[in-house]
């Protein structure tokens, strides 16, 4: 069962822009917190932003100025602005969010990722 659909990652130019959602399900009703991580082969992933649900944000060093992070919580979609990318950027994009099924409980999810390719 998919819990976190991804969606919006592709193909762009150095520079170019890319905007990555992730979807909850409606069964669940709110998203506490939302990360997305990268991974590009032979690589660890790697942590990029996190948004709490007040909306506090953290950022890796390598995209501080480049990528946002936002949560929309009436649609229960993050997403991920990226900006000026770099060939760094390239790797498989996946969101992870702590969400509430049902009150009083709450778990943590992975999306199904999706591949970045940034080219020279």
């Amino acid at each position: 069962q998919v819990h976190l659909t991804e969606s919006g990652g592709g193909l762009v130019q150095t520079g170019g822009s890319l905007r990555l959602s992730c979807a909850a399900s409606a069964a669940f009703l709110r998203i506490n917190n939302m990360s997305w991580y990268r991974q590009a082969p032979g690589q660890a992933r790697e942590l990029v932003a996190t948004i709490s649900r007040s909306s506090d944000t953290n950022y890796a060093d390598s995209v501080k100025g480049r990528f946002t992070i936002s949560l929309d919580h009436r649609s229960k979609t993050g997403f991920l602005e990226m900006r000026d990318l770099k060939t760094g950027d390239s790797g498989v994009y996946r969101c992870s969010a702590q969400m509430v099924p049902r009150p009083g409980s709450f778990f943590s999810y992975w999306g199904q990722g999706t591949q970045v390719t940034v080219s020279p």
